[in-house]
């Protein structure tokens, strides 16, 4: 696919399994929060759709590029995929969802409040949101596909603007998860020691794309050839719930109107 870059985890590349769980696991976790008429924002390449179709009365999903949604189309009928850029969420009416999952999209968009003050508009009342977004305690390096990450307190100070309901959890690994992610930090600190003027983070995000791309794709597959079974053997179950946010790969949002 053309829009294949390491931001978006194969299912199908060995490497980059771990990634790849930990974005499945999402959905799995948001199972107990969907329900009745259900919006996410951000599909992406439909990594959960087969898992919550099933559970909710309708299911509408939204994405920037149009080639993920003619993709998705053919192969889940019953689900309304459009292509849409957000904030805000054209065409669709106020207290319109009983339920919405966005996983991994936030941290992309310019106008964060934007898109909190827009799930807060489509949500019915008693509707409940539930977010994903990488824990910034846990960043190894910048990812200049971000416009930002966030702390729990961040996030949940942010959300609180709009929801009188925020339950701030995380999305945390077990020992295997974990010995992955210090294998992947000594890996990560070995390329970044020779960046001695910082220009990771001083640089605009646009020129440290594709080397970005380049070293993340070459790091996950040296990590694969290092320990191929570590790598190969992560499932989502190795990915928990957590109350302790702070300490958790990515942080867990649940918001009720």
């Amino acid at each position: 696919m053309a829009t294949y870059t390491t931001e978006i985890a194969s299912d199908k590349l060995i490497s980059d399994n771990p990634i790849h769980q930990r974005l499945l696991r999402a959905y799995s976790l948001a199972i107990p929060y969907v329900k009745g008429d259900l919006l996410e924002p951000g599909c992406g390449e439909g990594r959960g759709v087969k898992l919550l179709s099933p559970l909710v009365k309708s299911y509408v999903a939204l994405d920037k590029i149009q080639e993920v949604i003619d993709v998705l189309k053919p192969e889940y009928p019953n689900v309304d995929f459009r292509q849409a850029v957000f904030p805000p969420f054209d065409g669709l009416g106020d207290a319109s969802f009983d339920s919405l999952v966005s996983f991994q999209v936030i941290e992309h968009l310019k106008d964060d409040h934007g898109f909190l003050k827009e799930i807060y508009r489509v949500l019915r009342p008693g509707g409940v949101a539930v977010l994903t977004t990488p824990n910034i305690k846990r960043t190894l390096t910048r990812n200049p596909w971000h416009v930002r990450e966030y702390t729990a307190e961040q996030l949940t100070s942010l959300a609180s603007k709009y929801f009188d309901n925020v339950e701030m959890k995380g999305v945390a690994g077990n020992d295997k998860v974990m010995a992955y992610y210090e294998q992947n930090k000594k890996s990560v600190e070995k390329i970044t020691r020779f960046d001695i003027f910082n220009l990771q983070y001083r640089l605009p995000a646009p020129l440290l794309r594709i080397p970005y791309d380049i070293l993340n794709r070459m790091n996950r597959n040296k990590l694969n050839k290092a320990n191929n079974d570590l790598v190969s053997d992560i499932t989502e179950e190795d990915y928990l719930i957590s109350n302790n946010a702070d300490e958790a790969l990515d942080l867990f949002l649940i918001l009720r109107k």
